[in-house]
């Protein structure tokens, strides 16, 4: 999976110019944010979406144990960080990771 490098900025403050392998590529606004968003059990998500490969929501919430709509949240906050896609089928969504793999950079 694709390695994430996360940095910690403020709203409204300037850009880390760093580049390279380091250079952030998932910006959360502050330590709070970044531990809530990847807490374990959202890792734990993560992984499970890897290795398990659901089509569906339902499916994931069947393999991990959590009700759909608690899933939906998450996952929808989880895409607006560039973690996940979520991918609209017919009638169904598919969840697909984009990182389980994170490197945090604090300066």
């Amino acid at each position: 999976m694709k390695r994430c490098v996360v940095g910690i900025r403020s709203p409204g403050e300037s850009e880390v110019t760093a580049k390279g392998k380091d250079a952030p590529t998932v910006w959360f606004p502050s330590m709070a944010t970044m531990a809530a968003v990847l807490s374990e059990d959202n890792r734990a998500l993560l992984r499970l979406i890897r290795d398990a490969k659901p089509k569906t929501l339902t499916e994931l919430a069947a393999l991990s144990g959590r009700q759909v709509p608690n899933l939906s949240r998450t996952l929808r906050m989880m895409e607006g960080y560039g973690l996940v896609a979520l991918k609209k089928n017919i009638r169904e969504i598919e969840p697909i990771t984009l990182a389980t793999s994170f490197t945090i950079l604090i300066d």
